[in-house]
């Protein structure tokens, strides 16, 4: 597909997505996933009832200039969840106490723009409505428009998480985030502790219909010898983009639509052009190869599928109600913000000019 072709595509979602009410701009039904005490559909419909509007209208500009964004904060999502639950925790700076999330070598390629990008939608949250959205549900947030803006589902959030207030540690971040080099016999089991079953790990490997793969990530399968269970005219391609096992480049985690989030990702993995061990071993393991069968043939499919693996995920070891805060800036705790004597003045202001 030409340049051309791809943006005016991209554009066209977007412009799309115009198209639906400004205020709710989600789902009319709510996914039949269970969500969890504290959590709602409608937490915010009282003390900030434009949130999503403000999140998907930001995320909308931000994508019409670089769609890549869109992988960014979907993998910062994941990122936040699977290490000690879905509590902004991946945010924070490190401190006196400790290297932060940030710096565990599984998320030294995380996106610096996808922590700009939530700190910009927190501004504008707070701006509106007061300290009121805490910086993980934004997270939640806009890993869904990440995915519906790019081509995928939409689909409703229950909200209503907070802050944590502590980061874990750099072996528990790695013990959590399985690399891109596990088989599918790791992947469910260590996933299987979060009560995420086969299908669910699957879907969410879906993710990969966008984004970029670092060449370090996936470069042992070809060298010193190939792998294969991969493709030789896509492993000659991949060569010539990463000719040596410790080249610095990057490329696309989805040879047929890199930026649309659709069902190629599994298209790929039957044709054996899955990019990481992590993708083509769940073609390859007879658990889940009919489970990746189905969602290739099948879009739809993947996407109720998805849409349930994320609400699933979505709640991991959520902190609500009294638990937790909600930070002032989503990158430092309150007790850490020299700022947030100012910024608790200002909220005060805020909520006497909303009365």
């Amino acid at each position: 597909m030409s340049s051309t072709s791809v943006a005016s595509f991209i554009s066209l979602l977007l412009f799309s997505s115009l198209l639906v009410s400004p205020l709710f701009w989600v789902s009319e039904a709510h996914p039949s996933a269970p969500i969890k005490h504290g959590l709602s559909w409608t937490f915010y419909k009282y003390s900030c009832p434009k949130v999503e509007y403000i999140v998907r209208k930001h995320l909308r500009k931000v994508f019409k200039e670089d769609i890549g964004q869109a992988a960014g904060l979907l993998r910062l999502h994941f990122h936040d969840c699977f290490v000690q639950g879905c509590d902004g925790s991946v945010l924070l700076d490190g401190s006196a106490s400790g290297p932060s999330e940030q710096q565990a070598p599984p998320n030294l390629t995380l996106r610096k723009k996808a922590f700009e990008i939530v700190n910009d939608l927190r501004e504008l949250i707070h701006k509106e409505c007061g300290r009121v959205v805490s910086c993980s549900d934004i997270v939640a947030l806009a890993a869904r428009d990440a995915v519906f803006l790019s081509g995928g589902p939409d689909y409703d959030v229950p909200l209503g998480r907070r802050d944590g207030l502590v980061f874990a540690t750099q072996n528990a971040t790695i013990a959590n985030l399985p690399p891109p080099t596990s088989n599918t016999s790791f992947l469910l089991t260590s996933l299987a502790t979060k009560n995420l079953d086969a299908t669910d790990v699957v879907a969410l490997s879906g993710g990969h219909t966008i984004g970029r793969g670092h060449c370090t990530s996936f470069t042992g399968r070809l060298y010193p010898t190939q792998d294969p269970t991969m493709d030789e005219k896509f492993a000659d391609n991949l060569k010539g983009i990463c000719p040596t096992a410790n080249s610095n480049d990057t490329t696309v985690l989805d040879i047929r639509s890199p930026n649309f989030f659709d069902n190629k990702y599994y298209v790929n993995l039957v044709n054996r052009e899955g990019l990481f061990t992590s993708d083509q071993d769940l073609y390859v393991d007879e658990r889940t190869r009919d489970i990746v069968t189905g969602f290739a043939s099948d879009e739809s499919l993947f996407f109720e599928k998805f849409v349930h693996a994320m609400l699933k995920m979505g709640q991991l070891s959520v902190l609500t109600g009294t638990q937790g805060e909600i930070r002032a800036n989503c990158s430092v705790r309150n007790s850490d913000n020299i700022h947030y004597v100012a910024v608790v003045e200002e909220d005060l202001e805020t909520r006497a000019e909303l009365r």
